[in-house]
């Protein structure tokens, strides 16, 4: 009996420690059920609008689709060649090119009036809260509505940009006509539209910003603008990133103010990736379905190219 005794009392522990091991697997595994079920319907929203349509438009680039190749679903398998058709097409350069000019003068002066804007708001004077809020208008209307405005005021004929311009002696200029003015007219309106995003962002890390900083630089002789190249451009440096990135992203697929206003004319003045796209697609009676996929796989691939890019710098700045 005392030998029996010992046993049971050697082999409690071991079952406790089981029993505990037993209890702590299945908690990990209901907090894993419990992630996945908060995680699922992130999961499926994710594959619904963005997999699933990545993986149509790539399937529509590597096929020779017609219209009723496209409602019938047989398409052949034709590979590279709508990429090489793209490649050789003479609109691709002129599209390629006024993308590039669109984005990056874009970019620069929504950036550089958006911070000059955010500075001038960090002073926290009177009002300021009003007129910060008056300038997020453009941001918040919708897009149709802003193209539409822009497209009366540049109006070779009754626009008040030339009314203003007669006034002052200056003959009137086709700013959509005309193939030398077609693409600027279209940039302006973007760095319009542009400039709250930019604001607002900056701002916010204007803000995040402490102020001791500034007082000290100034105790010690530092100007304005070495107080800006010394401390706000450097510290501003990691939103300044992240701006420039999503305002690079959104810009390279710009295609309804473009379309509203120009249409991508006169010609292929000012004609960019994003709507040669959609002129490939669905601009004309005989639809060139896989040349049109090809082009906007090209936009995606520049986008995730600059992505990277920015993940790289991100990382050695943290390292």
């Amino acid at each position: 009996m005392t030998v029996a005794r010992i046993d049971q009392r050697r082999r409690a522990p071991a079952a406790t420690a089981e029993a505990s091991e037993a209890g702590a697997r299945s908690l990990r595994r209901r907090r894993r059920l419990t992630a996945l079920a908060f995680v699922t319907p992130l999961l499926a929203y994710l594959c619904a609008f963005y997999v699933y349509p990545l993986y149509r438009n790539l399937d529509l680039s590597l096929r020779d689709y017609t219209v009723r190749s496209f409602v019938a679903g047989d398409a052949p398998f034709s590979g590279w060649d709508n990429f090489r058709k793209v490649l050789d097409d003479p609109t691709f350069g002129p599209a390629m090119r006024h993308t590039m000019v669109f984005t990056l003068v874009s970019i620069v002066f929504q950036y550089a009036i958006g911070l000059a804007l955010a500075g001038f708001f960090n002073r926290h004077f009177r009002l300021s809260t009003v007129l910060r809020a008056l300038f997020l208008v453009p941001w918040l209307l919708p897009l149709i509505v802003s193209a539409s405005t822009w497209s009366w005021m540049f109006n070779s004929e009754s626009g008040v940009v030339n009314y203003f311009l007669h006034l002052f002696g200056v003959a009137p200029v086709g700013w959509l006509t005309s193939p030398d003015w077609a693409l600027t007219s279209v940039i302006v309106a973007n760095i319009w539209i542009g400039i709250p995003f930019n604001l607002v962002i900056l701002h916010s890390g204007l803000q995040n910003i402490p102020g001791e900083l500034y007082e000290a630089a100034a105790l010690d002789g530092a100007g304005a603008w070495q107080q800006f190249r010394r401390i706000t451009f450097p510290l501003l440096r990691p939103v300044s990133a992240i701006t420039l990135l999503l305002g690079l992203v959104y810009t390279l697929k710009v295609f309804d103010l473009i379309w509203i206003m120009t249409k991508g004319g006169p010609g292929d003045a000012s004609s960019t990736l994003a709507t040669w796209s959609y002129q490939l697609g669905f601009g004309t009676l005989l639809p060139r379905f896989g040349p049109g996929a090809a082009v906007g796989d090209i936009l995606i691939l520049i986008a995730l190219a600059f992505g990277l890019l920015y993940i790289r710098v991100q990382r050695r700045q943290e390292a």
